[in-house]
């Protein structure tokens, strides 16, 4: 006697949002190699540290699936836009070493503001009342945690902040490519040229970490890798109004591995500003479906 099992235990719904959690661990397991790795690199030298491991895996990723995947005609377009995203990695990993881990995961989430913005400017998308409304609310949680005038402004929130508009400049690009070239093609290109970015940002200054830091050494890579994947594999299975939703809950979790890791008590305020920013990025995805 044979059962007739489902093809599909797992729905592509379910699948996308464990997809979306394994995304939200690794950008927060990325977080914590960088701030590990800032004990003893400067951050020119955890870019180059997580380039080298980047770009190993790749090779090794094309190896098996074939190289005929990273053929493109847009080389100038990896260009500036790996430029963009190795400058905003910069300033992430600066603002890692320097605030709390939930005031950079905060100011992070202002990314789908200054993409709309750029949408519009570069792209020529059309722009919306309720994408509007999205804009102005990001930008009033930004203020609620950066208090202007109220106190003195961490410049190492403002270079989190510009890293939050570089990885929109990367993202917008990103958009673009994808629709002339591979998945593989596009990640492999950012492994490559970072890779060169990293070594013409620290050639006098080439530093391994030490043998205890090997675990961050590998995880800066690696974390860095499945954080872009699980979340390419979660938008291909289901739609952003289900998924994105998920990612909003790297704000207190990464506030909780703060506190519990490092001794950091979150800013009321900056969980307030936090909270009505990503208020807004929710209306700016309602806009966009």
């Amino acid at each position: 006697m044979t059962r007739n099992f489902p093809e599909r235990i797992i729905s592509d719904q379910t699948k996308a949002v464990l997809w979306m959690f394994g995304g939200m661990l690794s950008f927060s397991l990325m977080a914590i190699s960088g701030r590990e790795l800032s004990v003893e690199l400067s951050t020119s030298q955890i870019l180059f540290v997580r380039s080298v491991i980047g770009l190993l895996i790749m090779i090794i990723v094309m190896s098996c699936i074939g190289w005929g995947q990273v053929k493109t005609k847009k080389i100038e377009i990896h260009i500036l836009r790996n430029i963009a995203h190795f400058l905003g990695q910069y300033a992430w990993f600066y603002g890692i070493a320097l605030i709390s881990l939930v005031e950079v995961f905060a100011l992070e989430f202002t990314m789908p503001f200054w993409a709309a913005i750029l949408a519009v400017v570069l792209l020529g998308e059309r722009i919306s009342l309720k994408r509007v409304l999205s804009i102005s609310l990001g930008f009033i949680g930004v203020l609620i945690m950066l208090r202007p005038g109220l106190q003195i402004i961490s410049p190492a929130a403002l270079v989190v902040l510009g890293a939050a508009f570089l990885y929109a400049f990367a993202h917008t690009f990103t958009k673009y490519l994808s629709g002339f070239d591979a998945p593989a093609a596009i990640v492999f290109y950012m492994a490559a040229i970072q890779f060169v970015i990293a070594i013409v940002f620290c050639f006098q200054d080439l530093v391994w970490p030490s043998l205890r830091l090997l675990p961050w050494t590998i995880g800066v890579g690696v974390f860095a890798l499945t954080a872009n994947y699980s979340l390419t594999r979660a938008f291909k299975l289901s739609d952003l109004s289900v998924v994105m939703p998920i990612d909003y809950l790297r704000l207190p979790f990464i506030a909780l591995v703060g506190f519990v890791f490092y001794d950091e008590n979150p800013d009321a305020w900056v969980l307030l500003g936090g909270s009505i920013v990503i208020l807004g990025s929710w209306l700016n995805l309602k806009s966009s479906s």
